[in-house]
Parts: C-alpha cells; sequence; structure tokens
C-alpha cells in the first residue's frame, strides 16, 4: 500500500494555500504538525476528494484517483474536525446510518456496528441519543464511523481537540488499535499526542513541508538549540521578550528556563535533550505560542 502526493497544490486565487506537496506515504502513522493556517485541513480535504487539487496528483498504488474512480473511496476512513452528527440519532443508530452511505449490506453493517462500538468502549450507551453525549464520546463514535468500512487509509483532522488528558489518552490507544497495517494521518497541533503515537513527523508551514523525518531521529537537527538556566525573575522577563522560551518553572526565587536557540542565552545556560514540542517552537516561534 502507498499513496503519493505528487506535486500537489491548492491556489485560491493567487493564494497558494497548499504548494508543491511531494510525500509517498507507507503503512504507518504520519503526524502532521503546524500552527492554524498552515495548509494542514486543506490538504486532508485533498486526499479524501472533498477539496479538487488546483495541480498535482494523488496517487495510490501508481493509480491516480481519476483512474481509480469510486474505488478510490472504498480504501478511505475520514474524521473531519468538524463532524456532524445527527443529534436524535442513537450511536447505534448513526453506526447504521454510515454502513449504509458507505455501501455495506445489513449483515455486515450490524456486525461492524457492534464490533466498533464495542472497540470504542460505546457499546452500553449505543442506545442513547448523540445529544447527551460528552465530547470524548462523540469522538471516540467518529473514529469508529470512519473504521466502518475498514480502510486502509485513515484520515484524522484534529481527532483529540478538546478532549480532557483521560480522554485523549484514550483516544490515542485507540488510533494505535487501528492504526496497524494502515496510513493513518494524524492531523493535530497538540505536540503530545503525536509524540506517543506517530512513526513519522511531517511539518507543515505555509503550505509546505519544511521536514518530513521518523519519529526516532526527528530533533536531531536541533540538538545542541536547546538550553536550560536558572535566572531571577527580572533576568527571565527580559529572556522571555528575545528569546523561544518553551517552559518556565519557579523554584524558590528563581525561574528555570527552557529556552530554544541558535545560541546560548547566558554563559550559564546548558543544553538539554530536545522533544518534539521544543522542534514545533523552533519552527513556528510565536504561533506556536498561541497553538499551544
Amino acid at each position: 500500500m502507498e499513496l503519493q502526493l505528487q506535486h500537489l497544490s491548492k491556489r485560491y486565487g493567487t493564494k497558494r494555500v497548499v504548494d508543491n506537496i511531494n510525500v509517498n506515504l507507507k503503512p504507518g502513522v504520519y503526524g502532521l504538525l503546524g500552527a492554524n493556517g498552515a495548509g494542514k485541513t486543506t490538504l486532508m480535504r485533498m486526499i479524501c476528494g472533498v477539496l479538487k487539487a488546483t495541480s498535482g496528483d494523488i496517487r495510490l498504488n501508481g493509480k491516480t484517483m481519476q483512474e481509480l474512480g469510486e474505488e478510490y473511496y472504498t480504501h478511505l476512513g475520514y474524521m473531519p474536525q468538524n463532524f456532524g452528527f445527527y443529534p436524535d440519532f442513537t450511536a447505534r443508530e448513526f453506526m447504521l446510518y454510515m454502513a449504509a452511505v458507505k455501501g455495506l449490506d445489513k449483515k455486515e453493517a450490524k456486525l461492524k456496528t457492534e464490533k466498533l462500538l464495542n472497540m470504542v468502549n460505546l457499546y452500553d450507551v449505543a442506545d442513547k441519543k448523540i445529544k447527551f453525549y460528552s465530547g470524548g464520546m462523540k469522538q471516540r463514535l467518529g473514529i469508529a464511523q470512519a473504521e466502518l468500512n475498514s480502510p486502509s487509509i485513515l484520515i484524522l483532522d484534529e481527532p483529540t481537540a478538546g478532549l480532557d488528558p483521560k480522554e485523549r489518552v484514550r483516544f490515542r490507544n485507540l488510533i494505535s488499535d487501528f492504526a496497524k497495517e494502515k496510513i493513518v494521518i494524524l492531523s493535530t497541533h497538540i505536540v503530545s499526542d503525536v509524540s506517543y503515537i506517530a512513526d513519522t513527523i511531517l511539518i507543515m508551514k505555509n503550505g509546505s513541508f519544511l521536514l518530513q523525518k521518523p519519529m526516532t531521529v526527528v530533533t536531531e537537527d536541533i540538538k545542541s538549540k536547546v538550553w536550560e538556566v536558572l535566572v531571577d525573575e527580572r533576568t527571565a522577563l527580559e529572556y522571555s521578550k528575545h528569546f523561544s522560551v518553551v517552559n518556565l518553572h519557579h523554584e524558590n526565587n528563581m525561574v528555570r528556563l527552557r529556552i530554544v536557540d541558535e545560541n546560548a542565552p547566558t554563559v550559564d545556560a546548558f543544553t538539554v535533550e530536545p522533544s518534539l514540542e521544543d522542534l514545533f517552537l523552533y519552527y513556528f516561534g510565536e504561533d506556536a505560542q498561541e497553538e499551544k
């Protein structure tokens, strides 16, 4: 299984929202990171056929979307950022409805519905109306419907947005369970979610990929650019104005700062092991601070 994006672009007038994307995706979990407006959602909508590319090709196993026609969509499972539920449907009714939309026969639809509702821990509330569900329950129902047709490509746009920490952990575990032998593209600006489950990181800015690297080596480029230093509160305030501060922690009357910068902020600073969050701040600066 291989999904190829070749010179893929999307333009609105003179504005390029997605700009000449080239990547070959094989089974695994891809964390698509970027600040709001980076082009992540537009890219995912093009992959799902919701938006038409201005130029370039999307190929599955060497054949374009156009060549494959309806067959292409049988490989897709999509959970958009703002998923539209029917509030007066129960979860079971909604799953059976989505199964019909996806072309599953009644017997298969019923079997898959029961199995998936159990997998996402909604079986006991399957006959409860969706309007009474929490945000986390709706998100779990969203990934369940995306899995109905057993897709080989799973597209998840901001799936953990708005969830509390416990629900986010549960959802990350679900994604890991569903990800076996699939191409999973997980778009988010919650860096910690990606760091736990992604095999490969794709960082997107202004419609282009700045970086495509395996999770195991993704922070190598900033290995000597993350610093910690212990300073007084006045100095901490000054450093915050001039450096990208990832984190600050008050210790007695002092402040420990974690800073991402090309050079040491002071002779007393020492380098520390970089994290994915450090890398995100390195590329996005103030945009990253606003997103967190």
